[in-house]
């Protein structure tokens, strides 16, 4: 399956990581910066809005564009709080986000400024990021002593980057004698408050959802082979709760006109029998009316492996794919992405262990790159993420319950708004 490729012993073992809690880091000084960031913000951050203070462009714009790539937020500050900056502040100053306090800046406006965010901003900033270097025009001591009061007092995490080591090097081992942190690139602060930032403590998983009916999945699940049947597929996934669009399975062609009717024109037909239908061109949209039907099943039927067709009613919107694989030694991965026919060139997914909460669900579908597609683009309408998330909760409740399921793939899961249909899959269970 697509989900079974793109699971790695690797994937999973984020999966875990996340799942208990632990913050992954790549390398010893990666490790050493979150610990430090941890240290100064007394635990996780609440979220991933930063508030940067410099006193030079430069440091600032960098840190703000790393900021940017690492997927953080610099909330503009709120206009009341623009204008007590600028009373605070020489009129060249910048107050929007990043604060540009100037090279000239002083340790009563450092002290100033932290305390307007703290009561300020409270609500639209998680942290403030101080950048403040060496410009030997005055002592630093003073602004160093008072960024070091600050990351004890202040009602938001308060981090510091002091960027002249060299110039400052005996300042710096001063405000270090206490024990408090610092960081000496703003990039790499940036880098690790993002890590920081995604990190959430394990969630309690809720009951079984609304709908979910785990003695017809069992029953079905008894009845089935290794490869599931499209019936067998369709009655457990009804039985879990998913939507599925009106489909009918043909495997003589006498059969075909009673199907047509059921379903109405425009259809789709897709072969029964190989597991990649689109490989081996056992999909066909659009069909009109019957005698394109008809074209349809002969060419389907010289398919290498087929069984019969499945007839299915048209559904419109973006291709998402959710899945499941089972990783020895770890459990049931659960997979959320782009789907159609290039899930696997563009792996633009996210996998997490199941069982899943619904917050899980929701990270999962807004740390994907394509997630402002979903919100919808260019006219198109979007989709509605809880629906997503609770068809993700449903996922890990299937492969908890019937651990005999070794792989799921609904690809693709196509609607608009709340109307989300699975409209194709197959699952493989233990042979």
């Amino acid at each position: 399956s697509h989900t079974g490729a793109m699971a790695t012993n690797d994937t999973a073992v984020d999966a875990l990581f996340a799942k208990s809690g632990i913050i992954r880091v790549r390398s010893k000084s990666d490790m050493i910066d979150v610990a430090c960031v941890l240290s100064a913000a007394k635990g996780p951050l609440n979220g991933k809005r930063i508030c940067v203070v410099t006193d030079a462009g430069g440091p600032g714009v960098m840190m703000s564009d790393e900021l940017n790539r690492q997927g953080m937020e610099l909330p503009v500050l709120k206009d009341k709080t623009q204008v007590c900056l600028r009373e605070i502040l020489p009129p060249e100053s910048a107050t929007a986000n990043p604060v540009d306090c100037l090279p000239s800046r002083t340790a009563d406006q450092i002290r100033s400024i932290v305390d307007l965010l703290a009561e300020e901003e409270k609500e639209n900033v998680d942290a403030i990021a101080v950048v403040t270097g060496n410009s030997l025009l005055s002592d630093n001591w003073m602004i160093y002593k008072e960024i070091r009061e600050a990351m004890d007092k202040s009602l938001l995490p308060v981090i510091p980057v002091l960027s002249s080591a060299v110039t400052a090097q005996n300042l710096i081992a001063r405000y270090c004698s206490k024990g408090h942190i610092y960081f000496t690139d703003e990039v790499h602060l940036a880098k690790a408050l993002r890590m920081v930032a995604g990190h959430y403590l394990p969630d309690d998983i809720a009951p079984r959802p609304d709908g979910y009916d785990k003695r017809t999945i069992a029953d079905t699940l008894s009845k089935e082979p290794s490869i599931m049947s499209p019936r067998g597929v369709e009655q457990v996934l009804r039985g879990a709760g998913f939507r599925l669009p009106d489909q009918i399975s043909v495997l003589e062609r006498k059969e075909l006109t009673d199907a047509c009717n059921q379903i109405g024109f425009p259809m789709v037909m897709k072969v029964i029998g190989p597991l990649h239908k689109s490989d081996v061109g056992g999909v066909t949209v659009g069909l009109e009316d019957l005698a394109a039907v008809n074209v349809c099943w002969d060419r389907m039927m010289t398919i290498k492996g087929s069984k019969g067709v499945l007839l299915q009613s048209m559904v419109s919107g973006t291709e998402l794919i959710l899945g499941t694989s089972r990783e020895e030694g770890f459990g049931h991965l659960v997979m959320f992405g782009i789907g159609g026919i290039y899930t696997e060139v563009l792996k633009d997914v996210q996998f997490a262990l199941a069982p899943l909460s619904l917050d899980e669900g929701l990270k999962m579908i807004r740390n994907i790159h394509a997630s402002p597609i979903l919100e919808g683009a260019r006219g198109n309408e979007g989709v509605d993420i809880h629906v997503l998330g609770d068809y993700l909760v449903r996922l890990g409740c299937l492969v908890t319950d019937f651990p005999e399921i070794d792989e799921i793939d609904l690809n693709p899961v196509k609607g608009f708004g709340s109307d989300l249909f699975v409209v194709d899959a197959r699952i493989i269970k233990n042979s």
